[in-house]
């Protein structure tokens, strides 16, 4: 479906048509004349969909008509880091070209004129308000923040939101809302936490679901199948000849990034990390640091997993095995953007071994597994599904003859 397609007017259009959108993605076909309808909605996609336009484009043509309160906040876009909030106000900024529509970003940082310019932009009723939940948080408890004209609250990355401990944040702003607002909910994925929020704040909501894409064809997935204690000489022998330009080493929590990160400095290798109990202008450093070559590793948590837009990622490293199906396909779909190519590759400790076979069912494919090096030892057997309940029925048959 085509943009001049929908109910947008004709200055979204304009804009739409300025920046080359012709074609609508799938969420973006799906959601916008639902939100255009005025109903909540909550929609499960992947982050590379489009769901920013499928968001901002049917409020900003809502704003556009002229029938919101003058020098109010009309829209609250909540999102769980700074550099979302920077890509979605990019994003807004090119969206709203022809359309007399302000914005602020609201993020957190130590920086006093950065507070200064929220603050300035808060109390003057910027018509979008694209924030974090600390921050915004700390602005209202200072007393200057008016949401009683609000009439779009949206999430975007809920998941993740709640993953970084910012429930109690959201709330606290979805009381201060008036009853009559829009509430549209943007996720990855749709576990009970976020099924509770969404009964919570949303009212009779429409839901929209996207498959989850499986990754690009241009990454090559291969795995070692090890014991925990050799996940760090492997990484040893992979850079033993060569660094790959850009690598993200995904863990599955802040103490084993801060950890992993620790070890490979003492490897001497050019490592960072970057989780979510750094301050805002840590990240930002070593985020440029990283996109411009001055760091060649990146140890990160999920965060960095969705919404960190850099193309030319050589190499994902999942240390860990992540959470679900769905987090393995957005950490690995940091590399291979952009028309290059890129590998990724999995360390299966050996209690991960199911997790990893829900991943591989998932992808209706077998990763195949590299030997690990005869240097570090003996590896554990990997166990395929048949296998494992083999196993599993052996176990059980002895404890019953016991």
């Amino acid at each position: 479906m085509k943009f001049n397609e929908l109910a947008l007017n004709e200055n979204i259009l304009e804009a739409l048509d300025a920046m080359r959108f012709n074609e609508c993605t799938p969420v973006q076909e799906k959601t916008i004349p639902v939100l255009l309808e005025g109903s909540d909605l909550i929609a499960v996609a992947q982050t590379g969909t489009g769901k920013t336009a499928a968001f901002l484009l049917p409020v900003l043509n809502q704003l556009s008509e002229g029938n919101h309160q003058k020098d109010a906040i009309n829209c609250i876009i909540m999102t769980p880091t700074r550099e979302l909030a920077l890509q979605i106000d990019q994003q807004m900024e090119g969206f709203s070209y022809f359309i007399p529509v302000s914005s602020v970003a609201v993020y957190g940082g130590s920086d006093g004129v950065l507070f200064e310019q929220q603050k300035k932009g808060l109390t003057l009723g910027a018509d979008v308000v694209i924030a974090t939940p600390g921050r915004l948080i700390s602005h209202i408890n200072l007393g200057y923040v008016d949401l009683s004209k609000v009439s779009y609250f949206i999430l975007d990355e809920a998941d993740r939101m709640l993953d970084m401990g910012f429930y109690s944040d959201i709330m606290q702003i979805a009381k201060l809302l008036p009853p009559n607002h829009q509430t549209i909910m943007f996720s990855a994925t749709m576990p009970s936490k976020i099924q509770q929020l969404a009964k919570s704040i949303l009212n009779n909501p429409k839901e929209i679901k996207l498959a989850v894409s499986k990754p690009a064809e241009k990454i090559l997935q291969a795995a070692y199948v090890c014991y925990d204690n050799q996940k760090l000489g492997l990484i040893k022998e992979l850079f033993k000849d060569e660094i790959p330009e850009r690598t993200i080493i995904f863990a599955s929590s802040k103490m084993k990034v801060k950890e992993t990160a620790k070890s490979l400095k003492l490897m001497k290798l050019n490592v960072e990390e970057m989780h979510s109990d750094l301050e805002q202008a840590q990240r930002e450093s070593i985020m440029h640091q990283f996109k411009t070559g001055k760091i060649n590793i990146l140890v990160a948590t999920d965060i960095v997993a969705r919404g960190i837009d850099i193309d030319d990622i050589k190499l994902v490293i999942n240390f860990d095995i992540p959470h679900d199906s769905e987090d393995y396909i957005h950490r690995i779909g940091r590399t291979a953007r952009a028309n290059s190519d890129g590998i990724a590759i999995t360390f299966i400790g050996e209690k991960e071994q199911g997790k990893f076979r829900s991943i591989e069912k998932f992808l209706e494919k077998t990763i195949y597994k590299i030997p690990v090096p005869e240097s570090l030892g003996e590896a554990p057997e990997y166990k395929s599904e048949s296998t494992f309940r083999k196993h599993q029925s052996n176990n059980r048959f002895k404890k019953n003859k016991k």
